[in-house]
Protein backbone atom coordinates (compact mmCIF):
# COMPACT_ATOMS: atom_id res chain seq x y z
CA UNK A 1 0.00 0.00 0.00
CA UNK A 2 1.40 3.58 -0.94
CA UNK A 3 1.76 5.98 1.62
CA UNK A 4 -0.41 8.55 -0.54
CA UNK A 5 -3.56 5.09 -0.32
CA UNK A 6 -2.31 5.25 3.88
CA UNK A 7 -3.01 8.47 4.09
CA UNK A 8 -6.33 8.87 2.26
CA UNK A 9 -7.74 5.92 4.41
CA UNK A 10 -6.88 7.53 7.60
CA UNK A 11 -8.75 10.96 6.13
CA UNK A 12 -11.71 9.04 4.84
CA UNK A 13 -12.15 7.10 8.22
CA UNK A 14 -11.64 10.61 9.68
CA UNK A 15 -14.76 12.17 7.62
CA UNK A 16 -17.13 13.09 10.86
CA UNK A 17 -20.93 11.94 10.55
CA UNK A 18 -23.15 14.35 9.25
CA UNK A 19 -20.59 15.81 7.02
CA UNK A 20 -19.20 15.30 3.44
CA UNK A 21 -15.83 16.23 1.45
CA UNK A 22 -14.65 15.39 -1.88
CA UNK A 23 -12.60 13.11 -3.43
CA UNK A 24 -10.35 16.26 -4.36
CA UNK A 25 -10.26 17.58 -0.77
CA UNK A 26 -9.35 14.00 0.11
CA UNK A 27 -6.32 13.48 -2.60
CA UNK A 28 -5.13 16.94 -1.78
CA UNK A 29 -4.79 16.41 1.51
CA UNK A 30 -3.23 12.72 1.04
CA UNK A 31 -0.76 14.71 -0.72
CA UNK A 32 -1.94 14.30 -4.68
CA UNK A 33 -4.12 17.69 -5.61
CA UNK A 34 -4.84 15.53 -9.14
CA UNK A 35 -5.48 12.00 -7.30
CA UNK A 36 -9.66 12.15 -7.46
CA UNK A 37 -10.17 9.81 -9.47
CA UNK A 38 -7.78 7.40 -6.95
CA UNK A 39 -10.03 8.35 -4.30
CA UNK A 40 -12.60 7.14 -6.43
CA UNK A 41 -11.20 3.91 -7.22
CA UNK A 42 -10.20 3.63 -3.70
CA UNK A 43 -13.34 3.86 -2.62
CA UNK A 44 -15.30 2.07 -5.55
CA UNK A 45 -12.91 -1.44 -4.61
CA UNK A 46 -12.30 -1.39 -0.96
CA UNK A 47 -14.92 0.42 1.15
CA UNK A 48 -16.67 -2.43 2.21
CA UNK A 49 -13.54 -4.36 3.40
CA UNK A 50 -11.88 -1.26 4.99
CA UNK A 51 -15.36 -0.47 6.38
CA UNK A 52 -14.65 3.19 5.14
CA UNK A 53 -17.75 5.56 5.55
CA UNK A 54 -17.65 5.95 1.76
CA UNK A 55 -21.06 7.87 1.72
CA UNK A 56 -20.00 11.11 2.97
CA UNK A 57 -17.38 11.84 0.19
CA UNK A 58 -18.98 13.42 -2.85
CA UNK A 59 -17.90 15.26 -6.04
CA UNK A 60 -16.32 18.56 -6.45
CA UNK A 61 -19.84 20.11 -6.96
CA UNK A 62 -21.48 18.60 -3.78
CA UNK A 63 -23.59 16.06 -5.75
CA UNK A 64 -23.63 12.36 -5.62
CA UNK A 65 -22.53 11.12 -8.63
CA UNK A 66 -25.17 8.80 -10.52
CA UNK A 67 -23.72 4.71 -10.71
CA UNK A 68 -24.53 1.98 -12.52
CA UNK A 69 -25.70 0.23 -9.48
CA UNK A 70 -27.96 1.33 -6.52
CA UNK A 71 -25.55 3.23 -4.75
CA UNK A 72 -26.60 6.43 -5.68
CA UNK A 73 -29.87 5.56 -3.21
CA UNK A 74 -28.18 3.77 -0.27
CA UNK A 75 -25.24 6.95 -0.18
CA UNK A 76 -28.59 9.69 -0.22
CA UNK A 77 -30.21 7.41 2.67
CA UNK A 78 -27.12 6.79 4.54
CA UNK A 79 -26.05 10.84 4.27
CA UNK A 80 -29.84 11.81 5.29
CA UNK A 81 -30.02 9.39 8.59
CA UNK A 82 -26.34 11.72 9.49
CA UNK A 83 -28.43 14.67 8.99
CA UNK A 84 -27.12 16.06 6.07
CA UNK A 85 -29.28 17.38 3.42
CA UNK A 86 -29.68 16.22 0.04
CA UNK A 87 -31.73 17.70 -3.21
CA UNK A 88 -34.12 15.67 -5.16
CA UNK A 89 -31.25 16.19 -7.44
CA UNK A 90 -28.58 14.65 -5.03
CA UNK A 91 -26.97 18.28 -4.14
CA UNK A 92 -25.49 18.59 -1.32
CA UNK A 93 -24.73 22.29 0.69
CA UNK A 94 -21.07 22.31 0.74
CA UNK A 95 -21.23 25.22 2.43
CA UNK A 96 -23.42 23.88 5.24
CA UNK A 97 -21.98 20.48 5.25
CA UNK A 98 -18.45 20.36 3.42
CA UNK A 99 -15.88 19.11 6.22
CA UNK A 100 -12.46 20.10 5.10
CA UNK A 101 -9.12 17.19 5.90
CA UNK A 102 -7.13 19.14 8.47
CA UNK A 103 -9.05 22.17 8.74
CA UNK A 104 -9.43 21.80 13.12
CA UNK A 105 -11.75 25.03 12.74
CA UNK A 106 -14.34 22.96 10.45
CA UNK A 107 -14.64 19.55 12.70
CA UNK A 108 -18.39 19.34 11.65
CA UNK A 109 -21.42 20.76 9.69
CA UNK A 110 -22.96 22.65 12.52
Amino acid sequence: MTSFTSQAITLIRAIPAGTVTTYGAISTAAGNHRGARQIARLLAGSSEALRLPWHRVVNKDGIIPPRLSMGHIEQRRLLTAEGVEVSADGRIDLSRFFWLPGDPSRPSAT
